[in-house]
């Protein structure tokens, strides 16, 4: 009997690393083989990197951040990856990488407010540190920037949200009330998708999609270990359709509205 072989293991900061890496060479038209050439290395190699299977040189990276027209961030990133991570991120963590570069976010939430909605106290108390907090904050910029224009979000979430006890009542009020003023930017659309006779709505986890400005889309989900980006073509329509679906059975933005205010007023008052 054969030694079975063992799967290539690739560290989710690499993984990350890598998709950045391709994302960034795709966008430039470049081949894997025509950067392979221009760094001495094989199409192999460069594959292995942007798979997250290898760790490259700073020399590859400073070579090809220009050539990408990445502006630096390809750059940043590999040191991130081999320091301590992004300030206030855990070092998988590359998702606001894309939420900083995208054109319009729609997001699933299952239980709790979405990071981008959250108010300082509510983050405070799912989060672990003061730094982690301030980065989590510093995210939301992506919602009321005035240069680049700031990002759309289409905010879709289970009524178990408005509900699911966090911090305090005060914390829940004032969080709820946040979601009210948020959603009257013009920018911002949230909607509460209501279960029916007891039975939870949406499949799977919460999750997050995003689309790029040159319209390709990258997609966020949470495990229970970690959250995943993928950018693979079959995640993004499942997805997709999981939105639309979603969206189709959600209450209008008006509606919403009312039963966040009823709910803010009745529960959490």
């Amino acid at each position: 009997m054969g030694t079975p072989r063992r799967r290539a293991v690739s560290s989710p900061a690499l993984a990350a690393f890598g998709r950045q890496f391709k994302r960034y060479r795709e966008r430039a038209g470049l081949s894997q083989a025509r950067v392979g050439t221009r760094t001495n290395k094989t199409a192999s190699y460069i594959s292995q990197v942007e798979s997250g299977k290898k760790r490259c040189k700073r020399d590859l990276v400073e070579i090809m951040d220009p050539e990408f027209k990445a502006g630096g961030v390809l750059l940043s990133l590999y040191d991130d990856l081999n320091g301590d991570g992004t300030p206030g991120f855990p070092t998988w963590f590359d998702w606001h990488e894309v939420e900083a570069e995208a054109h319009i976010l729609a997001a699933w939430e299952l239980n709790i407010v979405p990071g981008l909605l959250q108010t300082e106290d509510y983050a405070r108390t799912l989060l672990g540190t003061e730094e982690a907090l301030r980065a989590r904050m510093a995210r939301q910029e992506v919602l009321t920037r005035d240069t680049p224009p700031p990002a759309s979000l289409i905010a879709l979430l289970s009524d178990q949200v408005l509900n699911h006890y966090v911090g305090s009542r005060k914390i829940m009020h004032a969080q709820l009330e946040h979601l009210l003023t948020m959603g009257a930017l013009p920018n911002v659309t949230i909607q509460v998708v209501r279960s029916e006779e007891g039975v939870p709505v949406g499949k799977g986890g919460s999750f997050a999609l995003a689309t790029m400005k040159d319209r390709t889309e990258v997609a966020y989900l949470e495990t229970a270990v970690r959250g995943i980006t993928t950018d693979e073509p079959g995640d993004i329509m499942g997805l997709a359709r999981t939105l639309d679906a979603l969206r189709g059975s959600a209450l209008p933005m008006s509606m919403s509205r009312d039963l966040i205010r009823k709910t803010m007023e009745e529960r959490w008052t």
